[in-house]
C-alpha cells in the first residue's frame, strides 16, 4: 500500500490455449473466488515468471485429470494502482490488523470456526488467508476507505534447491488484480521466454 516502487509490472497468466486466445482476442479476465486462494478475490499473475505460470496450470490440469498438454501463459501490463503490498511493512500490519479483527467477528458468531489454511509444506489451500485478505476488502469498504487495485505477495513454495538451502524450487511473486481495468494490455509470450 505505498508508491515507493514502480506501478507497471509484466505478469503471466497460466490457462488454456482456448482462454489465452480469448483473452489475446480482448474477452476479460475472470476473477477467482476460490475460499483457497492465497492472495483473496483477484485475477491472479506471476510477476516476471511465465514458466511458472505454465508449471502452475499444467500442475491444475493435472489434478483435474485434463490435458497436460493444453496449457499456455499469455502476458500482461499491470498497473499495480494502489497495492497492498506484502512486501512492505505496512501492507503486512494491515493483514495482521485484518486477522485480529476477523478473528474478533468469528468469536462472536457461536458455531463458527476460522477457517484454516491446509496443512503441507506448501499450503496450497489458503482459506485463512484467502478469508483474512477478503476481510480487509471489505473492511475497507464497509469504512469507506480507497480500495486495493492489487495484492503482491512473495511465497517459498517447493523444494529446497540444495540441502539446507533457504531457496525454494518455486519461490515466486503473486499478483492478484482486484480492479479489472488496471490490466492495461495482454500480449503472447515469445517461446524464447517460457
Amino acid at each position: 500500500m505505498h508508491s515507493l516502487s514502480t506501478s507497471f509490472v509484466l505478469g503471466y497468466h497460466g490457462c488454456s490455449k482456448a482462454v489465452a486466445n480469448s483473452l489475446l482476442n480482448g474477452d476479460p479476465f475472470r476473477p477467482s473466488e476460490n475460499a483457497y486462494d492465497w492472495l483473496g478475490k483477484g485475477i491472479y499473475f506471476w510477476e516476471a515468471n511465465p514458466r511458472r505460470g505454465i508449471q502452475f496450470f499444467r500442475e491444475v490440469q493435472s489434478r483435474k485429470q485434463r490435458d497436460p498438454d493444453d496449457v499456455t501463459v499469455v502476458g500482461a501490463v499491470l498497473d499495480l494502482g494502489f497495492c497492498l503490498d506484502l512486501t512492505s511493512s505496512r501492507g503486512v500490519d494491515l493483514v495482521v490488523d485484518s486477522y485480529r479483527g476477523l478473528e474478533a467477528v468469528i468469536d462472536k458468531i457461536p458455531g463458527l470456526a476460522m477457517p484454516t489454511n491446509e496443512l503441507g509444506p506448501d499450503l496450497l489451500f489458503r482459506n485463512l488467508d484467502c478469508a483474512v485478505i477478503n476481510y480487509l476488502h471489505s473492511s475497507r469498504e464497509h469504512a469507506r476507505l480507497q480500495k486495493f487495485d492489487s495484492v503482491r505477495g512473495v511465497f517459498q513454495e517447493g523444494g529446497r534447491l540444495y540441502a539446507n538451502s533457504g531457496f525454494r524450487e518455486k519461490t515466486h511473486t503473486q499478483i492478484a488484480i482486484c480492479t479489472p481495468d488496471k490490466i492495461k494490455g495482454v500480449f503472447r509470450v515469445p517461446s524464447s521466454d517460457l
